[in-house]
């Protein structure tokens, strides 16, 4: 490898490595929630996975509309001198910020309102209705979490963008020993608190998330170089920066949603299943759900990486920058897809109780999703990592078309015939979301290698190098 690949491949780490922690400490919220359900029961653990899939649709959504906002930054600062912005820089950051957070309102007060109906029709949805019961109320309870997690996000996409992403870490290290210590004390009735069970650790998480926000307000308004820029006043952001993030940002949260939607469809399928194989769905599910937060590093890395490269007239070393995180990505999955395959009993052994007669159809139908999920990680690392280079282009609507046709034209319909119809269960409904994953990366990345050859032909500007 050159010194000049071995040098992007260390800025693209360097990058997307405190990105990803910062997913997974997210994503840990979650699975810490679903191993104490777990302790509960495999209906409990069916309910709450339940109630955690629609909560994840309607914030992956939300962090859609919010994520050009890294973008917008990067390409505003891309001209920075001695790590100062010229005073209009400083003004279209400070405008991108509250375009940013007057959008993470709107989406997490909806999403909420949607959530808190989601309670109510879900048995229309060919659900158990003890399931049902059980989920009803912890969904109550995270609702109102939508809002401080996406304005933590409208934030991150500021520090991302700003390519000062590492406070995220600790900040979300310290809201999962929180959130662990509260879902004891509100689930289970430690020390002087009731045993809420599902609904307590709904309360739990939604409380880990008005953390999240506060500390990290605590820390940008501590950076000399991050503080000038902030505002919270999102009611005076500007109606053009608003325009144009919604612009940017409506496509990718349709994109973000149109994946989670497949997932949330392929959990309701697998919820007519029973309880068991909806059990053995949210394990798996979450598990490679755990692993997309890596990818999301390399996914916004990589995007952010490719948005300076674009606004410096340089189309080929974004090209280059996207086949970095690809080769990434592909070592990253084949370590994964070793674990799955060598150790199931090692991965599913926190989440199950393997040793359980009661738990054991739950427990075997886990294993044969699991090697499923073993190939579906790199189709879901690579559409990920499309998705990413895309947005550097500012080509957000591309995306969107290739999610409709790869999940919903392709995913949806083979998960259907080979699940219900064809009598495979759950490992062909796993099958049919694997080949969704699959034909939307395929969209994705011939997309981008095709808008990056016809920049490339585009002569840089002087000076660009």
């Amino acid at each position: 490898m050159s010194r000049e690949r071995l040098t992007d491949s260390w800025q693209l780490l360097a990058l997307a490595t405190p990105i990803a922690l910062t997913q997974l400490a997210q994503v840990a919220l979650t699975t810490i929630d679903i191993v104490m359900i777990g302790v509960l029961g495999v209906e409990a653990l069916a309910a709450g996975g339940l109630a955690i899939v629609l909560f994840n649709q309607l914030r992956t959504m939300g962090v859609g509309l919010i994520t050009a906002a890294g973008n917008r930054v990067a390409a505003i600062a891309a001209h920075e001198e001695a790590g100062a912005l010229a005073p209009d820089a400083e003004r279209g950051v400070r405008d991108v910020v509250r375009a940013s957070l007057l959008l993470a309102t709107l989406a997490g007060a909806g999403g909420a309102v949607l959530m808190v109906g989601c309670a109510h029709a879900l048995t229309w949805l060919g659900q158990d209705r003890g399931v049902v019961d059980l989920a009803r109320p912890m969904l109550l309870a995270l609702a109102p979490g939508l809002l401080p997690c996406l304005w933590f996000n409208a934030l991150r996409q500021y520090t991302v963008g700003m390519r000062r992403p590492r406070a995220l870490v600790w900040i979300t290290v310290v809201c999962i020993v929180f959130n662990a210590a509260l879902n004891a004390a509100l689930g289970y009735g430690v020390w002087i608190f009731p045993r809420l069970e599902l609904v307590g650790i709904g309360m739990a998480t939604t409380l880990s998330h008005l953390l999240s926000f506060a500390l990290l307000c605590l820390v940008l308004r501590r950076d000399p170089m991050l503080a000038p820029m902030l505002s919270l006043r999102a009611w005076r952001a500007d109606r053009a920066t608003v325009r144009q993030l919604g612009a940017l940002g409506v496509p990718i949260a349709a994109t973000y949603g149109s994946e989670a939607g497949f997932f949330s469809v392929v959990a309701l399928i697998m919820g007519g299943f029973g309880a068991a194989a909806l059990a053995a769905h949210t394990v798996v599910n979450q598990l490679v759900y755990i692993v997309f937060q890596v990818t999301i590093g390399l996914s916004h890395g990589a995007s952010i990486i490719v948005s300076r490269e674009v606004a410096l007239g340089r189309a080929a070393a974004a090209g280059a920058v996207g086949r970095l995180a690809l080769v990434n990505g592909a070592a990253l999955m084949g370590v994964i897809a070793l674990l799955y395959v060598i150790g199931p009993e090692l991965v599913l052994e926190p989440f199950m109780d393997l040793s359980d007669p009661a738990d054991a159809r739950a427990v075997d139908l886990a294993t044969q999703l699991l090697a499923v999920a073993a190939v579906l990680q790199f189709a879901d690392c690579a559409q990920n990592i499309g998705v990413g280079l895309l947005r550097g282009l500012h080509d957000t609507k591309a995306g969107f078309r290739a999610t409709v046709l790869g999940y919903w034209a392709v995913g949806l319909p083979l998960a259907l015939l080979l699940g219900p119809v064809a009598d495979l269960g759950p490992v062909g409904v796993w099958f049919g979301l694997m080949a969704g994953l699959a034909a939307t990366a395929a969209l994705l990345l011939t997309r981008f290698a095709h808008v990056v050859r016809r920049n490339a032909a585009i002569p840089e500007p002087a000076g660009a190098g």
